[in-house]
């Protein structure tokens, strides 16, 4: 189902994944709206991360994993042969379930991608890790210690740290795998707060484990059941005009 009246960066056409004999994702078609928070929702072991993987090739690393259809991102599709993944995967941006500082100062981990992309003028890499600790509001916090080891950071700040570091090599649109789930809620309503400022520039693709999170930030909703989507609408109906008699059991906690 599509969200009419909006541009569309990335398309999905009849996707299929296998894990060995195990088929996860089933006749995956989908539209995701550009600039804007689309959750993917659903129960445990639903397909909810399998599907997200798929947008930059994480897949490509498990050698049992077999996909067939087509992901196409700004008009190309990503499993075509020749596509260059490292590009790939450089525009999804990837915020994990759990931060994953590099072993290093705060500012080398900023500093990282930068350098791997062949940035080399000191002053300019500088100027882009104070700009992206700001960007998330980490910049006022810790100042006084960005030379200083990232794991000395407290779990919220890390991942913060980790989305600093991702959004620095300006990727153009951002991946999180429950990426509050592991936070208090202080750090998650930070989080969450980053995502709505970031809308405005980058298509946000989140798998949620709560509702109640989907409902704070969601403009658009997946809603996935043993391998295969369900309902794909806007939030406002989805949560509040569903289509499907799965949704709304979904949504009243029949299960879950």
């Amino acid at each position: 189902m599509e969200q009419t009246g909006q541009p569309h960066n990335v398309s999905i056409e009849n996707l299929d994944v296998f894990i060995e004999a195990n088929h996860i994702l089933k006749n995956i078609n989908l539209t995701i709206p550009e600039k804007s928070i689309t959750c993917i929702i659903g129960p445990s072991g639903c397909g909810k991360s399998t599907l997200l993987r798929t947008l930059n090739r994480m897949h490509d690393e498990t050698p049992e994993v077999r996909i067939s259809g087509k992901v196409t991102v700004d008009g190309q599709n990503i499993y075509a042969p020749r596509v260059d993944v490292i590009n790939v995967r450089k525009k999804m941006g990837l915020l994990a379930q759990r931060p994953c500082p590099l072993p290093m100062s705060v500012f080398d981990n900023v500093a990282y991608g930068l350098r791997i992309h062949g940035m080399r003028n000191r002053k300019d890499i500088n100027q882009r890790v104070v700009q992206y600790l700001q960007y998330v509001g980490l910049w006022d916090e810790i100042q006084g210690r960005v030379k200083s080891s990232a794991a000395r950071l407290s779990v919220g700040q890390q991942q913060r740290l980790c989305l600093a570091r991702g959004l620095a090599i300006e990727p153009e649109y951002i991946l999180g795998d429950e990426a509050t789930s592991s936070l208090d809620p202080i750090s998650t309503k930070k989080i969450e707060e980053l995502f709505l400022k970031l809308k405005e520039k980058y298509t946000i693709i989140l798998v949620t484990h709560t509702l109640r999170q989907a409902r704070r930030i969601a403009d658009y909703l997946i809603f996935m059941y043993m391998g295969e989507i369900v309902e794909a609408a806007p939030a406002e109906q989805f949560f509040n005009n569903p289509r499907c008699q799965l949704t709304v059991d979904y949504l009243s906690g029949s299960f879950s």
